[in-house]
């Protein structure tokens, strides 16, 4: 079971190999490989930070404690109609997803990301929406 923030969610989706430092990039590979290939892998959300902060590089301002990505991820979180706490297999939050979100919701819900740009995120969602699986990184 891993612990995953809200926004980490659509995060995932969007994931294409990049990040803050070789470690985190591992880290996040490393679980994005797991949910990719066996997607009832259960997920504890938390509003918090999670496995994927936990790699988070010194070096660099650490943002996982901040108020707006705690807003962020409450609003993700309310948008699924699902609570802090929570467990569900990594398969039905890909459900959630297809159900709740278009992609055009990304930019309002992620204004403030540094990784928005990138529109990754984005597409990302829209594969899960038509169907898709998470993308082969490795």
């Amino acid at each position: 079971m891993f612990s995953l923030r809200g926004h980490h969610l659509l995060c995932l989706l969007g994931y294409r190999g990049m990040g803050y430092s070789k470690e985190y990039v591992q880290n996040m590979t490393s679980l994005h490989e797991v949910l990719r290939t066996v997607p009832d892998t259960d997920i504890l959300i938390v509003n918090k930070p999670d496995d994927l902060c936990a790699k988070f590089p010194n070096n660099q301002p650490y943002h996982c404690e901040d108020d707006n990505i705690r807003e962020r991820d409450q609003s993700i979180l309310n948008k699924l109609g699902i609570q802090e706490g929570q467990v569900l297999a990594w398969s039905t939050l890909q459900n959630l997803i297809m159900k709740n979100f278009s992609a055009s919701d990304v930019p309002a819900l992620c204004s403030t990301c540094s990784w928005k740009a990138y529109g990754v995120c984005e597409e990302g969602v829209q594969e899960i929406i038509d169907g898709k699986k998470l993308r082969r990184i490795l």
